[in-house]
């Protein structure tokens, strides 16, 4: 099932100049972001108090929301379990006591019965972080020593710099508008991770396969029909996902959307990075036959 024919040829690889210069430009406004605004963090990171209440008669998680935006815990982040059951997630209060916090709640939700109620310190908040970024950074090693075994340390680079270039745009857009950061939010990223490194490995073996068959090719040539003989699978499988995504993003409420938004900007940048930004690099590089191929025949000496 092809969705382009298969025989297109993009040239891709003479329109990398001005996606690098696009790359570059979008990554420095998501580094001042960063640097200015820093990132929203949520109660994971932060700590703070978790609530859980239940209702005898069904409530509507909609008007709870707005009932603790007009309270003074505007930063509270409600979840319904079911019509009946709500968690409830509030920032650290320092002035109050656990016993006077859960008074205030019961204040604030008419009905409600408390079933549990667990305080989460800024020390776990900042291992939390601590181990987030740790996550993160071995995936990173992991791709980087798994590429430069299995292809070549040009595509370890290359696949590097590609797999940085995708989160640091998600945290850019989360800083810029000031959305907040969690748990769930880092694990798309990871996500996102996994998803830009499996289209660039599809399109690295395609451009080693064709390094054997196109023996008199230019680099570029071969990088641009490489992109193109998997583009149909790239775009398919991009816009699957996104259908899906956007679904979430739509549908699934507060909770999600934060998971939602970071996958779906994560996956129209992986695949933008796995045709422009990892190929792009590798070439620039210096990628050539003769150091992705280790068992090239040298021609006899006499």
């Amino acid at each position: 099932m092809e969705f382009f024919k298969s025989n297109t040829s993009i040239p891709f690889m003479r329109q990398r100049r001005y996606a690098g210069a696009f790359s570059i430009l979008i990554m420095l406004a998501s580094l001042c972001f960063l640097c200015v605004n820093g990132l929203n963090l949520g109660l994971d990171f932060t700590g703070g108090t978790k609530a859980e209440v239940s209702f005898k008669q069904s409530v509507n998680a909609a008007q709870v929301r707005q009932d603790f935006q007009d309270s003074d815990f505007p930063e509270a982040v409600i979840q319904a379990y079911d019509s009946h059951h709500l968690a409830i997630r509030i920032g650290v209060h320092k002035e109050m006591s656990q016993e006077k916090l859960k008074v205030r709640l019961l204040r604030l939700l008419p009905g409600a019965t408390m079933q549990a109620i667990n305080y989460i310190g800024p020390q776990v908040g900042k291992q939390l972080m601590t181990n987030g970024i740790l996550a993160v950074v071995v995936a990173l090693l992991a791709t980087v020593v798994y590429i430069a075994l299995r292809f070549e340390y040009r595509f370890a680079l290359s696949a590097a710099i590609a797999l940085l270039h995708d989160p640091i745009l998600i945290l850019g857009v989360f800083s810029a508008f000031h959305l907040e950061f969690n748990l769930i939010v880092l694990a798309a990223v990871m996500t996102v991770i996994g998803y830009s490194l499996n289209d660039t490995i599809v399109v690295y073996d395609r451009v080693r396969e064709n390094f054997k068959k196109l023996r008199h090719d230019k680099p570029t040539v071969v990088m641009d029909k490489s992109i193109n003989q998997t583009l149909s699978r790239t775009i398919m499988t991009s816009g699957l996902t996104c259908f899906v995504v956007i679904s979430l993003l739509i549908f699934g409420g507060d909770y999600l959307f934060g998971f939602s938004l970071a996958l779906l900007i994560g996956i129209v940048i992986g695949t933008y990075s796995s045709i422009y930004v990892a190929g792009s690099l590798a070439i620039s590089f210096g990628l050539t036959r003769e150091s992705l191929l280790s068992t090239v025949k040298k021609p006899d000496s006499y």
